[in-house]
């Protein structure tokens, strides 16, 4: 009796959920300024007005002659032109580069690894992540993790499931297990029962 209880359990756990893709990032990702970010102004000929600033929580930043800017959402482009029209109020044709500097990213594209992982975190994400990289990043799994039964929910694809093999890439070397991250994605690592 107990025995076919067990079995119906471990059957119910069964992921059905298809294999994820092997590659996943796209050429033309531009990286998006997020909370947390820092960026460094550089305000050509008008050193008075270059320095580095962070990225408020509410994603502004906010620098000299330039106040309560919105900054989250947009790459360094954009917010260097937006910080030019707002100095062209003051100075003559202002030329701005902006730079980031330190790298957390949006909410939306940050990578999430939850459950049996030995130090779950969010990560920001970066261009051709890998599997095997976010588990470097998060310490590798707990002795109770089901590293095979993990899940990627894939937001940028309506949440769409996947399953991965952390225990073959992380305990057996299985490279053919280490797939693509993208920006978004959540690890889902649940606890094996036996």
């Amino acid at each position: 009796m107990v025995i076919g209880t067990l079995g119906a359990v471990a059957i119910g756990c069964a992921s059905s959920n298809p294999p994820a893709p092997y590659s996943a990032s796209s050429p033309d990702y531009n990286y998006i300024i997020g909370p947390g970010d820092m960026v460094n102004i550089v305000v050509w000929r008008n050193p008075e007005l270059s320095m580095t600033v962070p990225v408020r929580p509410d994603g502004k930043i906010t620098a000299p002659l330039v106040e309560d800017l919105p900054a989250i959402g947009k790459d360094s482009t954009k917010l260097a032109r937006d910080i030019e029209e707002a100095l062209g109020k003051f100075i003559r044709d202002p030329v701005v580069t902006v730079i980031v500097t330190a790298f957390v990213g949006p909410y939306s594209e940050q990578i999430r690894v939850v459950g049996e992982a030995a130090k779950p975190q969010t990560l920001p994400y970066k261009q051709q992540m890998t599997l095997l990289d976010v588990m470097i990043a998060v310490g590798g799994i707990t002795e109770f993790a089901d590293g095979n039964g993990t899940t990627l929910l894939r937001t940028a694809e309506s949440n769409k499931q996947f399953s991965v093999r952390v225990n073959d890439l992380i305990k057996r070397g299985d490279v053919s297990a280490n797939v693509e991250m993208k920006p978004g994605d959540v690890l889902i690592i649940p606890r094996s029962w036996f």
